[in-house]
């Protein structure tokens, strides 16, 4: 039995969110919606939807009869997410901002407002689940495995969980699109978003480009000859393959259609010497690691795992890879990978479960 209480709910405008609260007050709870607002520098642009976002938010909580608030976080996203984000890409990282995002926004300033409204939890969209056991928080995966979002929460922590619902969790998204219609919820065909949280849908690099200086340089294959010219380190993350601007080398005398037409990934960024590395193959061993090391590591339980097998996501949408974790002292930890890992890339998140588990992580700093 469900006890009845003050829900407070991040109402996006998207369906989750919108079939999560809907799902609440089915179980009796009085449910208030909060429409976040985090980003306002150019948001008169067709990139930001928060306008048309908040109007669907809106009548959502019109079609539920619940209350909807209108709360303006972007001073506490740009001092605690963006600032933070800019200075890993200047830094030649590829950071993950839902991660920094959860942590500090959805999870802190909006628990926080939340807290104030007299809310006994807060709830929100995503796909994960909570679970108690012996008076700890644990944090599951969501049950559709195509759409488990527990990567991104993996920096919550104990006093985070107890105050959080995952309604949807539960369920798989057919099955929340389905609800949605049958409610007859006005956003229940509405796509999915993507881009970077709270920011939207952009062409990244020209967005990027407004904020961190431009500092071009060469593009290099790993016998170091110079095949082209980067637009500065911070725009191109590992593994990546499109916007490189060049085409197949052929050595001279060789046969059309070699393998030296086969696709350029950039494999290293050396950021002393303002170097990109690309190499040709999507398995060039330059891609591949067996072992990470990562720092600023934070544990759901509040204290590190155990050293020993568990298994490992290095970027969202990845296989789980068997791992064994040797050290996670200090804020750091370090991992082995059975099979080798496919451009694992600094400022991304090393996450570590254990079954259906997620046990935290943190953000990668080298592998090899």
């Amino acid at each position: 039995m469900v006890s009845r209480q003050r829900v407070v709910v991040g109402l996006s405008g998207g369906v989750d969110s919108a079939v999560s609260a809907w799902l609440l007050k089915a179980q009796g709870h009085e449910v208030v919606g909060i429409f976040m607002k985090n980003w306002e520098d150019d948001d008169d642009t067709g990139y930001c939807s928060s306008n048309e976002d908040f109007v669907d938010a809106a009548s959502v909580a019109d079609v539920l009869g619940i209350e909807i608030e209108h709360v303006n976080f972007a001073a506490e996203y740009k001092d605690r997410v963006f600032a933070e984000f800019l200075r890993e890409y200047q830094a030649g990282r590829t950071p993950n901002p839902d991660v920094l995002c959860n942590a500090e926004i959805k999870f802190k300033a909006f628990l926080d407002h939340a807290m104030r409204l007299g809310a006994g939890k807060i709830a929100t969209g995503h796909y994960a689940r909570v679970r108690e056991r012996d008076g700890r928080f644990e944090l599951l995966k969501g049950l559709d495995p195509s759409k488990d979002q527990s990567y991104f929460l993996h920096r919550l922590n104990q006093q985070q969980l107890s105050k959080t619902l995952f309604p949807v969790g539960e369920l798989h998204k057919s099955e929340v699109r389905r609800l949605a219609a049958e409610i007859g919820l006005p956003n229940a065909k509405k796509k999915d978003s993507t881009g970077i949280c709270f920011i939207g849908e952009r062409p990244f690099r020209e967005f990027l480009g407004r904020y961190l200086h431009k500092e071009p340089g060469p593009i290099k294959d790993e016998r170091g000859r110079t095949i082209g010219q980067h637009q500065g380190l911070s725009f191109y993350t590992l593994g990546q393959r499109q916007g490189l601007g060049i085409g197949g080398i052929r050595e001279r005398g060789a046969q059309k259609g070699g393998g030296e037409h086969a696709p350029w990934f950039v494999a290293r960024k050396d950021v002393q010497k303002n170097v990109l590395w690309v190499v040709q193959g999507h398995d060039h061993p330059w891609l591949l690691s067996q072992q990470l090391k990562a720092a600023d590591a934070s544990w759901i339980a509040g204290t590190p795992p155990v050293p020993g097998a568990y298994a490992a996501k290095t970027r969202y949408r990845q296989q789980d890879a068997a791992c064994t974790l040797s050290g996670a002292e200090d804020g750091h930890l370090s991992l082995a990978f059975g099979e080798p890992q496919w451009a694992v890339t600094p400022g991304q998140s090393a996450v570590l479960y254990d079954g259906e588990v997620c046990l935290g992580g943190g953000v990668i700093d080298s592998s090899g």
